[in-house]
């Protein structure tokens, strides 16, 4: 076995291990983050519906910054703004198998920042 697919496996473990833990509600709905090499995103889930409620991403960002870290951090801003708006005060953070650092963890504290309690 390679090792990419060796690392996806692990990968993929450590986001079920961690999903299984989890579970978002009308009230309190999961903020899951996902990471690829240029772009964030991130959801606000209802598990019982299985809908999403809100999304952002740095990809729909207008913003002249520079640096992946500032920019997640942002989106953390932002999500926390369109979760104000749906009337929407907490959420479970989800860090979908990526350690929490770096723009996962800018993105959790700029939703705190934004006022969304994790």
């Amino acid at each position: 076995m390679n090792k990419t697919k060796q690392l996806n496996q692990i990968k993929e473990r450590r986001r079920i291990r961690t999903r299984a833990k989890l579970s978002g509600t009308m009230e309190r709905p999961r903020l899951s983050v996902l990471r690829t090499n240029q772009f964030t995103s991130v959801q606000l889930i209802d598990d019982m519906t299985g809908k999403t409620l809100a999304s952002a991403s740095t990809r729909d960002m207008k913003t002249k910054e520079k640096g992946k870290i500032i920019k997640a951090e942002a989106l953390g801003e932002m999500i926390a703004k369109k979760a104000k708006e749906i009337k929407i005060d907490a959420a479970v953070f989800d860090r979908g198998g990526y350690n929490y650092h770096g723009r996962v963890k800018a993105v959790a504290e700029g939703a705190r920042k934004g006022g969304l309690q994790i």
